[in-house]
Parts: C-alpha cells; sequence; structure tokens
C-alpha cells in the first residue's frame, strides 16, 4: 500500500507535533535515507548512533520531500516544505507509519517474543504452529520474515518502523491472521515498534548482552521491560517466571500477566521426563508429549508456545498434537551427522549463556566416552565483556576447544581471540587451540573426531556469510561440516 495521504491525518497520535507549513499536503511515501527521497516523499530525520539525519535536510528538501520530521528545524527554512517539528523524531515516525499504513497491526493478531535467548526459537515455533493449526501467518525473525511460503530476507532483528509496518500491511493484505515476531532491545530503545498493537508479549529470559548499544545492564533490561509496558490491556503478557527477572518485565504492564516454569507453579507448567539426540519426552499441564526438539532450553521455548497458542484461543490437545511435529528452526542445535557416527551441531549460541545452555544439553546426551569438540567465536564491535566468559564455558563442557574467528566486523580478529583466550583456565590451556581462520578450525574439529564424537560449532547458526570490514564474504558452517563430512568418507 502507498496511497498519497495526507499528511494531517497521519499526525493524529503525534502529541506536541508543531508544524510549519501546509498540513494539508499529500505524502506518497516516508523516506530514512535522504538519497532515496523522490518528489512527494515525506523526509524523516533521524539521530542515529552513526550519522545525524538533520545533516541531510536540505538534500532530501533539494530532492523534492514534500515535508520533513525533525527534532529542529533547519536554519533554511523553504517555503515549499512542510516541517514537522517533534521532541522525538523515531518516535513520531512509528506513529506516523503505522498511520499512513492503516494500522495493520491491528487488522492482524501481533504477538511479540523478547529475551536474550530463544526469540527465534518462540517466533519460528509458533509460525510452523498456526500454519499447521490452518492459520495464514506471516513472520518477522533474525533468520528471515516469511509470508505463508514467500521468504523476505532479513537483515535486522527488527526492521525500522516504516519497513516494518510496510511488511504488515503486506502481511495484512495477503489475508493473514495471525503475525509472529522478534522484538529486540534495539527496536524498543530505537522505537522502531512505536505504534503497533499487539495482541500478546512473550518474554524468554535475560543475560548479558548487547552492553555495546545499551551501556549498562540495567538499560539493557528496562529496554526489554518497556515492551511489555507498552502492551494494551487487551494483550496478554507471558512470561518466563524461572528467569528472576520475569516478574520484574510485567510490574507496570497493562496486560493480562500469565507466567509459564519448569520449576515452579505456572499458568504453563512443564516438567522434562527424558531428554535424548533422537527427542524429548515433555509433561505439560498433566498432558505427556514426546518432541521431536532437544534440551532443556527447547523445553522453556516449547512452553512459551504452547501457552501463546492457548492464550489466543486453541485447543490444548490440538497445540500439543501439532508442536509434536516440530523441527529446530535453522542454526538452532540443528544436528548433521556422519557416515561414521559423529554429531555434528550447528548452534547460534553467542552469548555465554546461550553456549552454556546447549553444551550442558550436550553434557546430558552423551551416552558414554564421547569427546565434546568445540569451535567456537565473538563478534567484533559487541559486548567484549562476553568474550572471556564464553572461551571459559566452552572449557568447561569441553574435551576439546578451538578458539576462532566469527563476525570480526571492524576489528582484528586476533584481538578478540586473544581476549577469549584470557577466560581459559591454565589447567585447560593443552585442550584449547587457536586457529583464526573459522574455515581451517571447523576442518581440524572435524577430521581429527573420532566416530561418536560430538562437535559443537556454535556463535553463527543460521548466517551464511562472515562480516569482515564491512564486506559480507560468503560462509556457511553448514556447509563446511558437509565438506568436513565428505572428506571421512573418501568422497
Amino acid at each position: 500500500m502507498e496511497n498519497d495521504q495526507v499528511l494531517s491525518s497521519l499526525l493524529g497520535e503525534v502529541k506536541g507535533a508543531i508544524i510549519h507549513g501546509y498540513a494539508d499536503v499529500k505524502v506518497k511515501n516516508i523516506i530514512l535515507d535522504s538519497r532515496k527521497v523522490l518528489p512527494g516523499s515525506l523526509f524523516v530525520a533521524l539521530r542515529g548512533t552513526q550519522v545525524d539525519g538533520h545533516q541531510f535536510i536540505e538534500t532530501a528538501a533539494g530532492l523534492g520531500a514534500i515535508a520533513i520530521l525533525c527534532e529542529e528545524l533547519p536554519e533554511n527554512v523553504r517555503e515549499d516544505v512542510t516541517y514537522i517539528e517533534v521532541e522525538d523524531s523515531a518516535g513520531a515516525m512509528g506513529l506516523i507509519a503505522a498511520a499512513f499504513y492503516g494500522h495493520p497491526s491491528k487488522r492482524v493478531k501481533l504477538v511479540g517474543v523478547t529475551g536474550t535467548n530463544g526469540k527465534t526459537s518462540v517466533a519460528t515455533f509458533l509460525f510452523q504452529l498456526f500454519r499447521a493449526l490452518g492459520y495464514r501467518c506471516g513472520l518477522l525473525s533474525t533468520v528471515q520474515n516469511q509470508i505463508e511460503d514467500d521468504v523476505i530476507p532479513s537483515t535486522h532483528t527488527t526492521p525500522d518502523a516504516v519497513a516494518l509496518n510496510a511488511l504488515l500491511a503486506q502481511m495484512a493484505t495477503s489475508n493473514c491472521s495471525h503475525v509472529f515476531m522478534e522484538v529486540s532491545s534495539h527496536s524498543v530503545a530505537q522505537h522502531r515498534i512505536t505504534g503497533l498493537h499487539f495482541a500478546g508479549g512473550i518474554f524468554t529470559n535475560i543475560t548479558h548482552d548487547h552492553l555495546d548499544f545499551h551501556k549498562t545492564f540495567d538499560n539493557y533490561i528496562k529496554a526489554k521491560k518497556g515492551f511489555f509496558d507498552a502492551l494494551p490491556k487487551s494483550a496478554f503478557a507471558l512470561v518466563n517466571v524461572d528467569d528472576r527477572r520475569g516478574s520484574v518485565m510485567v510490574q507496570n504492564t497493562k496486560a493480562r500477566i500469565e507466567t509459564y516454569s519448569l520449576q515452579t507453579l505456572a499458568t504453563f507448567k512443564g516438567k522434562i521426563i527424558s531428554d535424548t539426540l533422537a527427542g524429548m519426552h515433555m509433561e505439560i499441564n498433566n498432558q505427556e508429549v514426546w518432541f521431536r526438539v532437544i534440551g532443556r532450553f527447547n523445553a522453556y521455548n516449547l512452553l512459551a508456545v504452547y501457552g501463546a497458542a492457548v492464550l489466543l484461543g486453541e485447543k490444548e490437545e490440538g497445540v500439543l498434537t501439532e508442536l509434536s511435529n516440530l523441527k529446530s528452526p535453522p542454526g538452532r542445535f540443528e544436528q548433521f551427522h556422519s557416515a561414521d557416527h559423529i554429531v555434528g551441531i550447528v548452534d547460534y549460541a553467542h552469548t555465554p549463556d546461550a553456549l552454556e545452555n546447549v553444551l550442558e544439553t550436550i553434557t546430558h546426551l552423551r551416552q558414554g566416552n564421547e569427546q565434546v569438540v568445540t569451535v567456537v567465536g565473538c563478534g567484533g564491535n559487541r559486548d567484549a565483556e562476553k568474550r572471556p566468559k564464553m572461551a571459559e564455558i566452552a572449557c568447561r563442557y569441553s574435551n576439546r576447544v578451538i578458539l576462532t574467528s566469527d563476525n570480526p566486523r571492524f576489528e582484528e580478529p586476533i584481538d578478540i581471540l586473544d581476549q577469549m583466550r584470557k577466560g581459559v583456565p591454565p589447567l585447560d590451556y593443552k585442550k584449547t587451540t587457536v586457529i583464526e581462520d573459522r574455515h581451517e578450525a571447523i576442518l581440524k574439529a572435524g577430521l581429527e573426531a573420532a566416530p561418536g564424537d560430538i562437535i559443537l560449532i556454535a556463535g553463527k547458526g543460521h548466517e551464511n556469510y562472515q562480516d569482515v570490514k564491512g564486506v559480507k564474504h560468503h560462509f556457511d558452517d553448514k556447509e563446511v561440516l558437509m565438506e568436513v563430512f565428505a572428506k571421512r568418507a573418501g568422497n
């Protein structure tokens, strides 16, 4: 939907806006990048972490912008341009974008999933489940955005407010009844979800992450909590009460609070009966079910999905039946088996908590004397505090550890590895190897493994690239693992 919209009709929910010029001009589209401005565009001047959009107001006006949304008027105010002066451009943009696209989030049942770990799995499981239950659905996730079978590549966990509303409008027009989306802490702090109407919100857990952006853990918690603070009375807030901050998340929410747990009383209570590489046997609200996905972390994910589905009005038995058939999303504890019985596991674990969850699961799944080999790195230009912790956790649970490059971005890989190496306990020096080249690291792990061993390749999961100096080079952990298995088989 890109029909012309009268500017004044887009500003109804924007508080404190001061309009300089004519409010009845027609807006053809909303643009954040001044280079993409066309005649009739509304240009939004955002103050970003790298660039201030206010520097490009004159450029946008020169290219034909009919209106400018800004926090500060430029020195040169044109008579043929309408300026909307607001306190916060990002927050106002969310409200304007929602209005421009006809409030698409109100035309679907939109459920947001937030937390440090598990967002992708829960959102993807919900998408798969509701499709299996016969609904047309949309998915907004780190891995990909999807409308039924149509995949739309994803570049951020949560798109900007304009792209997000455009996607939701596309989903509503495609007759999707439900949309499931990951809600990142960045998206809350940067107002990307402002103006959206949620039918429900899910909290998975919270551990240290993204401190490069939020600076402090308290700020990170506040960002996650902000999502629940904004939920309407009509929504549900489903929280993991085994996480000690679960109750904090919903302290100020207007939504109906519901809970899930493996350890204590909750609306949706689970218990793991058995857990093997073949599957997991659980009891959920006094009903026993066998699942294809495995691991304690997935038990929590399944409880969140089950709870959300029931809160959305689905029958318990139908939900459990379909859940038992679901498979893990790409790069989330994804298993591969060689001809000589080596198990390769590719997982997105890129936080200390996520890595520990995966390695604890592998430890519980071991049947005998299998060796656990972990290949792991840390991304550049991200929270550096977690680097030594990741290495220590890998050493604690593994027989052998290979520290390697992840997405170095604009840092030198060896500098990141030096910081990781500081977390290696002296007693574990001998079992730890540093190989900067990730391809070489995975080859070494795979070719030196013995039949029955378990190789964990952690950190990148579904990603099919390596980000080096601003360039994304093709790289897929799964492809390299398959290459290793082929070499072992002599192919």
